[in-house]
């Protein structure tokens, strides 16, 4: 195979197709976990912090593994890099199914299990971003929509699977299904020649690959991963890495460090246009997944009230709609184009969310609602991640894997550090609040200890003190559920209208320089 690829050619269905089924195993390990985590939760006393916590865990060392790979991809060869991949989803399975045998530490083991699945599905994204958009280098953003198509195909397969198996197997077995595309997808590119990437074929050097990035990108990139291993975890007295929990002061000092030293290399701030994407990628993250892995949850009572089914079937249904659009996504790309293609996405989810979170505070809403507000909420998330993929792809060549992957990863990691971490505090500090409000003594009966979390001290609603709580008490807890889903819904719609404001404004800025370009390597 050469990297001879136009964007007029055929696709390489043998390369394309391992790619795709690499992303699909990406998404069979999301999915698992959203369907199971209430599973997990009854089994062995899991708080909503907790929960969220073991979310991120499934998030951040994306991050760290795609940012990881970056640097050293061209050196190594895309095939070592996928064979790290396939070894952490094994691993992902196996040590997630031995917090069944150990439930006196499940939460550690849901927690590390979660670890080294993402440090897998980061790796498959630092190669197959960078693989496709130097095979498709003339048209990287809807070549790049397509690929992804594989994330929601897998979360629709994964659903659809989970829904048929139902409660015949328990949930370890269901936990192996991800063997299965693993196992497809390695035996695949055990195959595949790859071809030698767009920078390197350009003779852009290492160098000036990362200052592409710069110390300016690479430190919002080294401040999440700080904040992660090096801050006070809940349920452990250390840091993740075993060491004494530092501070936010220190945090950032170790990012200060690794930055100064990434800037040594690289010689360079980064590019200004560059590093503003990193910090809207950080919203535009916790909108689309951090919003995914709570909408389970948070819309169970309606859907059990109006259909008698389980909440997880709205995102199979809005997972179907991005399968669809992003398979044929060309002539939406083509009219237009990159950036108001984000920015009409950006309006559209903020109407879906807000209108979910009505379907939240609604005990049975009809099911126009809930069809019309999922349609809304499927549509408007269906672009962002790709789209960004592209945009950058097509602004910045010249950072080769790093900048396509750099973006992505501060995407994983702030939605996993910060973002679902948020979106579970939030819960649980507005349920405490609404049932405070309600009658002040059932705090201190259905009501956690104190507990650390990154964004400080919180109280819980305790689950199994709760199942005593009488007919009177369960109605007052109940809704002050509600509450707080709805909450913590709504707060997540100013994320999507300061993006909404970004994007114009890039839209405007490319429009004073002649109109929006891709950049192209000789």
């Amino acid at each position: 195979m050469t990297n001879s690829h136009d964007g007029a050619d055929a696709p390489d269905f043998k390369l394309f197709s391992a790619c795709f089924v690499a992303l699909v195993a990406t998404a069979f390990s999301f999915m698992l976990r959203i369907f199971l985590m209430d599973t997990w939760a009854d089994d062995f006393g899991l708080d909503n912090t907790q929960k969220g916590t073991i979310f991120g865990a499934g998030l951040w060392p994306f991050g760290v593994s795609i940012v990881l790979f970056s640097i050293v991809l061209d050196r190594i060869g895309y095939g070592k890099a996928m064979a790290f991949s396939f070894i952490c989803h094994v691993g992902f399975v196996a040590m997630t199914i031995m917090a069944g045998s150990n439930p006196e530490s499940a939460y550690q083991y849901l927690y590390w299990g979660s670890v080294i699945g993402a440090l897998g599905n980061g790796t498959v994204e630092a190669v197959i971003n960078p693989l496709i958009a130097t095979v498709y280098h003339k048209e990287k953003t809807k070549w790049l929509n397509i690929l992804h198509a594989g994330w929601p195909g897998g979360l629709v397969v994964t659903g659809l699977v989970l829904f048929v198996i139902g409660d015949s197997m328990e949930w370890q077995g269901k936990i192996g299904l991800i063997l299965i595309p693993t196992v497809i997808y390695g035996v695949m590119m055990m195959k595949q020649t790859f071809p030698v990437s767009e920078r390197v074929t350009a003779g852009v050097s290492d160098r000036e690959m990362l200052g592409e990035v710069g110390w300016g990108g690479f430190f919002i990139a080294a401040a999440i991963i700080c904040m992660e291993l090096l801050g006070p975890k809940p349920g452990m007295d250390t840091n993740v890495l075993g060491f004494a929990a530092l501070g936010t002061g220190g945090q950032l000092g170790v990012a200060v460090v690794l930055a100064a030293v990434y800037g040594f290399f690289a010689r360079s701030f980064g590019r200004p246009l560059y590093v503003f994407m990193l910090l809207v990628m950080l919203l535009l993250a916790t909108t689309e997944l951090g919003t995914d892995n709570w909408i389970k949850e948070l819309l169970g009572p309606a859907m059990s009230n109006t259909f008698g089914i389980d909440a997880g079937w709205v995102l199979v249904y809005t997972a179907s709609i991005m399968l669809v659009l992003r398979t044929f996504c060309g002539p939406i790309v083509e009219k237009l184009q990159p950036l108001g293609l984000l920015a009409a996405s950006s309006a559209t989810v903020c109407i879906g969310i807000l209108a979910l979170s009505y379907l939240t505070m609604s005990a049975a809403p009809s099911a126009f609602i809930v069809f019309l507000a999922a349609t809304i909420y499927g549509m408007g998330q269906t672009f962002f991640w790709p789209t960004t993929l592209g945009f950058v792809s097509e602004q910045f060549p010249r950072g080769g894997a790093m900048t396509i992957n750099v973006i992505a990863g501060v995407g994983m990691l702030g939605v996993g550090v910060l973002g679902n971490a948020w979106l579970g505090n939030v819960q649980d500090t507005t349920i405490v609040a609404s049932i405070a409000e309600a009658d002040e003594a059932l705090v201190e009966r259905f009501a956690t200890a104190e507990k650390e979390s990154l964004f400080g001290s919180y109280r819980a609603l305790d689950g199994e003190a709760a199942k005593a709580a009488t007919e009177a008490e369960t109605a007052v807890l109940d809704q002050a559920q509600i509450e707080g889903k709805a909450t913590a819904l709504r707060k997540v719609v100013i994320l999507p209208l300061l993006m909404l404001l970004a994007y114009l404004g890039l839209i405007f800025h490319f429009r004073g320089k002649g109109g929006y370009k891709p950049v192209e390597l000789n």
